[in-house]
């Protein structure tokens, strides 16, 4: 067996990519199946055919000439019963005189003999020859044949021999000839019927029957193949028409040709792309209509926003003069401003997401610098609401090409959404690397998230409860804003969450600016976790 391992290993990508054609071309599988079916069915049905027509021929053949063997043996008993003397010094020209009647009384290219075996008569030279002496039999009558004529049977055989003129087929017939002159000898006759017209002809029919056959299973192998191909084509158009209108290609059409089935199909698929056509031409002009007016909505508001932030900070510096509640309500009235101003530049952030607009201004940065000034930022909301910020990265500098501006704005977004849903337990941010990418996560113990939630997290204004109360201000936007930051970086971001048992975002990216990220060097369901993807537990695997 270790011998074959090399063999095996060379045939192996041949294998693979005859099993990837046979999965991939149905016309392919059906004209195999119907050869296979129909050569088993063919080959059968043949088989059956040829094998009635010989044994029909052969037994025909066989009738007839144990008929003629029994009349023969009939006569050679009589005839060799009449010799008067065995004795005689004529018997050889008797017996002669006897297995020519014998021989002229049946079909051409019969041969008939004689065998003795005497112990008494001495007058037979040739005993344990055959008669006539010219003829050599020893091909033609098989031992088993004379053993069984010596023990007073009779039977028949077929044989190949040379008699002299070339290998012929011979039906065999065997007796003994019992006589009471002949008494110490055994007399035993031999009839040799030639069949080779027969066989012949049974060979020819067999030849017939598989060159039909063989014709005929070629023959529904090209129909089957013209059938599945007429049936298949369309198929394939549709498919690559498919294709096309997938990748953008939305003006592509089949061509439509007769009236029947498969017309109707490629009429159908028409009308279906091009009601698509319209309806995502509709949406791509609505969805500009709206990238456009929040933009321009954006862009108009910042001047009243300006004026209002102006009086605004007049206000709130002057609060001390105002009486308790006009001062509260300078301080609500700064709040919600500051809260208004982000909702707006985040705006203005996603209409340049939407637009394609988008930069990556991408440049060496230690990412351990960036982490902590984002924990060290948020402390003071962490300390507010009892929750501790644990940073766990390595001593050396970790360097990447990213755009710190953008990381940064994705860390502030998951460390504020744990402080806010941390129910005041711990919040713990990793950071690690390898050769290729490097990860960061940020893992609390709060309420955690349902299952599907982490499919609806990255959704815009999305809330899991929208009656808590945010610690850090947000606007709705900032996970979909962290998302296109980190898909601008060519990384991932990513949520995995537990009902109870809190969340875990793991940002990935890659070491370079336009690498390609084939893992993360840290798993994003978290270590203290007991069983990772129980029931109840959800995981973006690439959000």
């Amino acid at each position: 067996m270790p011998a074959l391992r090399p063999a095996a290993r060379k045939l192996a990508p041949g294998v693979r990519q005859v099993h990837r054609i046979w999965r991939r071309s149905l016309q392919l599988r059906m004209v195999t199946i119907t050869l296979l079916c129909s050569s088993a069915l063919v080959g059968g049905f043949g088989y059956l055919i040829a094998s009635s027509s010989t044994d029909s021929l052969l037994l025909a053949a066989q009738e007839d000439a144990e008929r003629q063997f029994l009349i023969g043996r009939t006569k050679a008993i009589e005839q060799m019963s009449a010799i008067p003397n065995p004795e005689s010094p004529t018997i050889e020209n008797e017996i002669t005189s006897v297995l020519g009647t014998l021989a002229g009384q049946g079909q051409n290219g019969l041969v008939v003999a004689m065998r003795f075996e005497n112990e008494k008569v001495a007058t037979l030279p040739r005993a344990g020859l055959f008669w006539p002496n010219d003829l050599d039999l020893s091909q033609a009558i098989t031992a088993d044949m004379q053993n069984m004529v010596l023990d007073g049977g009779w039977g028949h055989e077929y044989v190949d021999a040379d008699l002299g003129e070339g290998v012929h087929t011979y039906l065999v017939y065997g007796t003994p000839v019992p006589t009471q002159k002949w008494a110490g000898s055994s007399v035993e006759l031999y009839y040799l019927f030639p069949v080779d017209t027969e066989v012949k002809v049974a060979g020819d029919i067999r030849s017939t029957i598989t060159f039909v056959g063989v014709a005929l299973v070629l023959l529904l192998g090209m129909v089957t193949a013209l059938v599945t191909r007429a049936t298949v084509s369309p198929v394939r158009v549709a498919a690559r028409t498919a294709q096309r209108l997938s990748a953008g290609l939305l003006d592509q059409r089949m061509v439509v040709k007769g009236e029947d089935e498969m017309a109707l199909l490629a009429d159908a698929f028409n009308q279906m792309a091009a009601n698509l056509q319209r309806q995502i031409v509709r949406l791509e002009e609505m969805s500009r209509l709206q990238r456009r007016f929040t933009s321009d909505v954006s862009h108009e508001l910042r001047t009243p926003l300006t004026t209002v932030r102006m009086a605004a900070d007049l206000l709130y510096s002057e609060r001390d003069t105002f009486d308790p509640a006009s001062a509260r309500s300078a301080e609500l009235l700064q709040a919600e401003l500051d809260r208004f101003e982000e909702l707006l530049t985040d705006l203005l952030e996603i209409s340049r997401f939407d637009a394609g607009f988008a930069m990556l201004d991408a440049e060496p940065t230690d990412l351990v610098t960036v982490v902590r000034r984002v924990t060290e930022r948020l402390e003071p909301v962490a300390e507010r609401v009892g929750v501790q910020l644990e940073l766990v990265a390595p001593d050396p500098p970790v360097i990447a090409e990213i755009d710190p501006r953008r990381v940064e704005r994705i860390l502030r977004n998951l460390v504020g959404n744990a402080v806010d849903h941390g129910e005041g337990r711990p919040v713990t941010v990793t950071l690690a690397l390898d050769s290729r990418a490097v990860a960061i996560t940020v893992r609390d113990h709060g309420v955690g998230l349902k299952p599907g939630e982490e499919k609806l997290v990255f959704n815009r204004f999305w809330r899991a409860d929208p009656s808590r109360a945010r610690q850090t201000g947000g606007t709705g936007l900032g996970l979909s804003i962290s998302m296109e930051d980190a898909r601008l970086h060519g990384g991932w971001l990513e949520a995995w969450g537990s009902p109870g048992g809190g969340a875990q975002f793991r940002l990935t990216l890659p070491v370079r600016a336009g690498g390609r990220l084939a893992g993360s060097p840290l798993p994003l369901v978290p270590a203290d976790h007991p069983a990772p993807q129980l029931r109840g537990e959800s995981a973006q695997v690439r959000a």
